[in-house]
């Protein structure tokens, strides 16, 4: 499909063929203008950003890479290539075709869909504005700002389906994506996990590490929708959205080798030394790792939940990799263990499939988070480091449902009060913890040239060299 860039928003959904939308689109666009120029990235209006842009959504070739500055970035609306045929795959509606329009009975669940999804995109963007201001390198602040101008473009991709499909409920929605702000105590962002400071770069690692991950989840699961626009919308955020765990993936990794380098050659792993050299101790790293792994656990909703069975059986979300999973795909009479505390301890006990859907999608993300942790446990392996990083249960620093009113350890145990409180900084980031972090972060802007407590990528962005001017200061 290829993708209108004579537009004043591009886009492969023919906006010009729809005059009414594309006017009220581009009515929305300045408001998002103004947003980007007060939230997005400080200080960075008139630098020129080696940035991809998206020019197709074929996955052989849908990128071009080429110096932008960010509030000339093309932001448009891509949708993935239909499916010929394509029908609902799960729930009450199974085996009908895909729905091109909104079904008019599942109006306003779609589009509570809709809109917590599209409200994360604009609040990572402002809850990451500063941390350019403390880069580590040039090839780390480039990827900041990748980052940020894709959240930027997802916001777009929700925009246009609140716009196309909604009418005037979906127009007001847009308006309010664009008013509420990452931590305001008066109008914050919906979800918890998105109204938490991201304020120095090892956040940031861990933020896309794990947060982000949680959006590939959630993506998936949207894009098994009956409903084929939004299907189509998640099918591309995906591509994209693979980046931002690289970022945060191999940035991790490149903080755990530096430290591990030092920790090999002067055999040791006190702390006390370790932050002598300005480097991040693997305590501090597993304390930032527990505290993003639990938010992030607490984004996948209720463990028990009557919302994810409706959207199921509705067939608006389903899980992920729904049609390789070998079931009838109603889950009627299927249960799913969750977990419980009774006589002071864990005990799964099983839950009806259905309501259980967000402890399933949990259950899927962990998997798949513990296998990174597991990568970057293979760097200590090889500098002979017997340290072992670890996600923390997922019942730990639980803040909302059944789950939250107790207190269990990173091993999953219960505890008493006063036990957690004794420990908390041992399994979470103190302040002294973040201000230590805080005290490593400063600007490094010569091409080539890392901060001390990071190591250098094995390659650079898009076959350019390591020491490439990734971001020009104008």
């Amino acid at each position: 499909m290829s993708i209108d860039y004579a537009s004043r928003i591009p886009n492969n959904v023919d906006l010009s063929g729809n005059r009414a939308l594309q006017r009220a689109l581009e009515h929305w666009q300045p408001g998002y203008q103004a947003w980007w120029a007060e939230m997005g990235p400080e200080g960075s209006r008139d630098f020129d950003v080696y940035l991809r842009t998206a020019v197709s959504v074929d996955a052989k070739g849908w990128a071009n890479f080429d110096y932008v500055k960010m509030p000339d970035y093309r932001w448009g609306i891509f949708l993935a290539a239909p499916e010929p045929g394509r029908t609902v795959n799960f729930g009450a509606h199974k085996g009908e075709p895909a729905w091109q329009e909104v079904p008019g009975e599942h109006r306003a669940n779609l589009r509570r869909l809709i809109v917590t999804q599209g409200d994360t995109e604009p609040a990572s963007v402002e809850q990451q504005r500063h941390l350019g201001l403390t880069a580590p390198s040039l090839y780390d602040l480039r990827n900041l700002f990748q980052v940020n101008v894709e959240e930027g473009r997802h916001l777009w991709a929700m925009v246009y389906l609140l716009h196309a499909h909604f009418g005037r409920d979906g127009r007001e929605e847009a308006e309010a994506l664009l008013e509420r702000r990452s931590g305001d105590a008066d109008n914050p962002r919906i979800l918890g996990a998105f109204n938490e400071r991201t304020p120095d770069w090892l956040s940031f690692f861990m933020f896309t590490f794990f947060t982000d991950r949680d959006g590939k989840y959630q993506l998936a699961a949207l894009a098994e929708s009956g409903f084929d626009p939004l299907s189509r919308t998640c099918r591309f955020m995906l591509t994209e959205e693979a980046h931002h765990m690289f970022v945060g993936e191999s940035g991790v990794a490149r903080v755990i080798q530096r430290t591990a380098e030092a920790m090999a050659r002067e055999r040791t792993d006190d702390v006390a030394r370790i932050r002598a050299l300005g480097l991040i101790d693997l305590p501090t790293i597993q304390r930032y790792l527990n505290f993003h792994f639990s938010v992030t656990m607490d984004l996948f909703g209720a463990d028990v939940s009557s919302n994810a069975a409706t959207f199921y059986s509705e067939g608006l979300k389903g899980r992920f990799d729904e049609s390789r999973i070998a079931d009838d795909h109603l889950l009627a009479d299927a249960s799913y263990p969750v977990l419980e505390v009774r006589d002071g301890a864990l005990v799964a006990v099983p839950a009806p499939a259905l309501n259980a859907l967000n402890e399933r999608l949990r259950d899927d993300y962990i998997r798949d988070a513990a296998a990174g942790v597991e990568r970057w446990n293979r760097i200590l392996d090889k500098h002979g480091i017997a340290t072992r990083l670890a996600v923390p249960h997922k019942a730990f620093n639980r803040r909302i449902g059944p789950l939250a009113a107790a207190r269990v350890d990173p091993a999953g145990r219960v505890v008493p009060e006063a036990t957690w409180n004794a420990q908390v900084d041992r399994w979470l980031p103190s302040g002294a913890d973040r201000a230590y972090v805080a005290s490593l972060m400063g600007r490094i802007v010569e091409p080539g040239r890392f901060a001390n407590w990071i190591s250098a990528p094995a390659r650079g962005i898009n076959n350019q060299p390591v020491d490439f001017e990734y971001v020009r200061f104008n």
